[in-house]
């Protein structure tokens, strides 16, 4: 799966990251300064303009239809019908953008729900037409193919894409059976879907009375604004209710995770892959030992993870963590909030170390309205970057709150859009898309140097501590959570391929048993009560067939690469700049390779713990100059 296909995938389906309710949810989108708001006129001047575009767009399809049979007579005809449709596919790529984006800044209005279904149909009606190009292309010799190219230099930026069909010929079908994959891509997405409109809009959330009186509506915004409660009873009570809503809709979340799960079975089979995890890494030629060796090393490190709960038990000073327990705040007193123009700075000050231009985009985006900041009534929660209009600019969506996590999501989110940026002004459009394995790379190397900045300043005891766990929480998060997440997602899939039933409870059954062995629950580590064993219904990403894996690989590369700038090693810095501007040019593990980060090997991953157990040691040095001081 490549980033521009995940921009429309996200528009239409789910959240890059988790969401977050701000105060003043309630203003409404009218009263937000213009400058906090995203100008979408940048891609479509008006609605009627997306609206002829797109009839425009449609009326190119039948052209594909004249190269059918054709390829393989001349280096000029292939290269006419690829720069056709690649033409075609940028077209539609920025109409699905601003359908989706327009969307998102309210998802009860019907016009724009109406655009994206218009866009899904689009979509699935070219792909039809176009459908006959691959099955053509993997007919061809490699050898064959190599003589187009050198005779016609146009070919060039298409060479990735061509020796890609080659690679996976065995896996392509004939003509009509591509055909009928590519119509039934239409139905393939109503699951993710269904979840969406379901969780987003339709559910009903419960409503709380906090102890300070109160009132918390517990949608997805709100359980993961008040989970972070510093009172433990009302923690407990949000847990509660926000799990129990979920719970009773065990059997619905169900069967949209069957028919997500046998949609990827039904790929995986129709393209002769011996598993539905071997036909997604295959996309990006990614080895699947690369899926299995993170399982097995995060599960030889859990006790990194548990001495981290030991940590926040400690400094929660509670007889037993609890599950409810994990977002809490461990230091008292300490104000880490941030009004957005402070977190704008932060993020600017946090980046130098990867050169002014990289710094001069950063300020592009904030002056030139890139992102749109705050949340509104019936805006998407969470937050994301969509960097798939190529001839325009990257594009940021937040529900900014104010708190330090909301600058580093500021971070990541503008890591993304760089990622876009460079890519999209380095490489031709055929080669611009790059892998979602690379992805979190860019997002999270701005994380690592967001945190390593408000380091270096910040002297107090309290507010190192609270910024390390911070810190750790990251970790925990980024690199175990979605592990135990991707620990989940092969095992529900590999239970579905084995002829065993995909239900609520199995899924639930599963899930708890899972998260149990990662929080160290009968260890007594931290309580993860059966409650929470629907936590899986919460998870967008499970609508997107084996992705969060990436999280944690795009972590420890970060990690590696940060380690790597920070130190000031001679050429980190451009290698970085040219792993952003590398695009699809290369597959992703050669292109970390090339930035000095190696995914075939253990190192980024053990460099990864070993950063996480010296910040540990760090933080237990002060609590224990804390506790001597009294």
């Amino acid at each position: 799966m490549t980033r521009r296909a995940l921009a429309i995938a996200v528009l239409l389906i789910l959240p890059f990251v988790l969401p977050a309710e701000a105060p003043g949810q309630g203003r409404d989108r009218a009263e937000v300064a213009v400058g906090d708001t995203w100008n979408l006129t940048d891609i479509y001047p008006s609605d009627e303009a997306w609206s002829k575009a797109k009839d425009e767009a449609a009326g190119q399809f039948d052209k594909i239809l004249a190269f059918k049979g054709h390829l393989a007579e001349s280096p000029a005809q292939l290269l006419a019908c690829l720069t056709l449709d690649s033409r075609i596919s940028k077209e539609l790529t920025r109409l699905f953008c601003y359908a989706g984006m327009k969307s998102d800044q309210d998802t009860r209005v019907s016009k724009y729900q109406g655009m994206k279904q218009m866009m899904r149909q689009l979509a699935t009606d070219y792909g039809a037409k176009s459908s006959f190009m691959a099955p053509e292309i993997a007919a061809m010799s490699q050898a064959a193919i190599d003589a187009f190219v050198a005779e016609e230099p146009g070919l060039k930026p298409y060479r990735m894409y061509l020796g890609d069909i080659q690679r996976t010929k065995a896996h392509r079908l004939p003509i009509p059976q591509e055909k009928l994959l590519a119509e039934a891509s239409l139905m393939a997405s109503t699951p993710g879907s269904i979840n969406s409109i379901f969780t987003d809009a339709e559910l009903p959330y419960p409503e709380i009375t906090l102890s300070d009186g109160t009132k918390a509506r517990l949608n997805i915004a709100g359980y993961c604004r008040y989970r972070a409660l510093a009172n433990r009873a009302d923690r407990e009570a949000v847990f509660a209710a926000f799990f129990g809503a979920l719970g009773g809709f065990q059997q619905t979340f169900g069967a949209q995770l069957a028919g997500e799960v046998n949609k990827d079975m039904f790929y995986a089979k129709a393209r002769k892959y011996p598993s539905s995890l071997h036909y997604s890494l295959d996309k990006n030629n990614i080895p699947v030992a690369v899926y299995h060796a993170l399982v097995d090393n995060v599960n030889k490190n859990l006790p990194s993870l548990h001495r981290y709960l030991r940590l926040k038990q400690r400094m929660l000073g509670v007889e037993q963590l609890k599950y409810s327990d994990i977002y809490a705040p461990t230091v008292a007193k300490v104000d880490l909030s941030y009004p957005y123009e402070q977190a704008q700075q932060l993020v600017i000050e946090a980046v130098e170390p990867l050169g002014p231009d990289y710094v001069a985009t950063i300020k592009r985006a904030f002056r030139e309205r890139w992102i749109d900041v705050y949340p509104s009534p019936g805006k998407r929660s969470g937050a994301y970057s969509n960097d798939g209009c190529y001839d325009v600019h990257p594009y940021v969506m937040l529900n900014y709150n104010g708190n330090y996590e909301d600058v580093s999501t500021l971070a990541h989110e503008l890591g993304h859009a760089m990622h876009g940026h460079h890519a999209n002004k380095t490489q031709p459009y055929p080669t611009a898309d790059y892998s979602i394995f690379v992805a979190e790379v860019a997002s999270t190397l701005n994380e690592a140097l967001l945190i390593h900045k408000m380091l270096e300043t910040i002297k107090d005891d309290d507010v190192r501590l609270s910024m390390l766990m911070s810190y750790l929480d990251g970790i925990r998060q980024t690199v175990f959570r979605q592990t135990q997440f991707a620990e989940f997602e092969l095992a529900i899939h590999e239970k579905a391929e084995a002829g065993q039933p995909v239900t609520g409870e199995t899924a639930s059954k599963l899930y708890g048993d899972i998260a149990r062995k990662y929080y160290g629950h009968d260890q007594g580590v931290c309580e993860f009560p059966e409650i929470y064993d629907i936590e899986w219904a919460f998870v967008h990403h499970f609508f997107y067939d084996y992705y969060v894996y990436q999280y944690s690989t795009s972590f420890t590369a970060s990690t590696a690469m940060a380690e790597r700038i920070l130190a000031g090693e001679p050429g980190a810095v451009q290698q970085t700049i040219d792993f952003l501007s590398a695009g699809g040019s290369k597959y992703p593990i050669d292109t970390l390779r090339d930035a000095g980060v190696d995914m075939l090997t253990g190192e980024p991953f053990e460099r990864t713990m070993k950063v996480m157990n010296q910040v540990m040691d760090e933080i237990e040095k002060i609590l224990d100059k804390k506790a001597q001081a009294k």
